[in-house]
């Protein structure tokens, strides 16, 4: 499966954004979908986490009560809805899928197979 983020952009403190990640050359039904973020020099962050149906969700303990993360199968795509940005926020923005998950946590980066490409998202005023 490919996947390609978007809706990354500059914003002021305080604002709301939304990202979005859609598949192609195949389904995102099959897998967890999970959302990551990088600052230049530093390690990927776990963000959050859907399961194949959306019922359940994880948050990063930073964006736990701002993010939230769903899916629309039917659509092939993965979102994040993003409030109360902080410059803290800043960083690139990955979607990935999880075909590892029976060997890693759902916040351990090898349990995600497939990645897109980054969205930068930039929180400042």
């Amino acid at each position: 499966v490919q996947l390609q983020a978007s809706g990354g952009g500059l914003v002021q403190p305080g604002d709301s954004l939304t990202l979005s990640c859609a598949a192609s050359r195949g389904t995102i039904s099959r897998y967890p979908l999970g959302w990551w973020r990088q600052v230049p020099g530093q390690g990927r962050e776990f963000v959050a986490q859907v399961t194949r149906s959306g019922s359940t969700t994880y948050y990063a303990d930073s964006v736990k009560g701002r993010f939230t993360i769903s899916r629309d199968n039917g659509k092939n795509t993965v979102y994040l809805q993003m409030r109360s940005l902080t410059p803290e926020d800043t960083a690139v923005y990955y979607c990935a899928a999880e075909a590892n998950g029976a060997s890693y946590s759902y916040d351990d980066r090898r349990a995600y197979d497939y990645w897109g490409p980054g969205t930068l998202v930039t929180v400042s005023s």
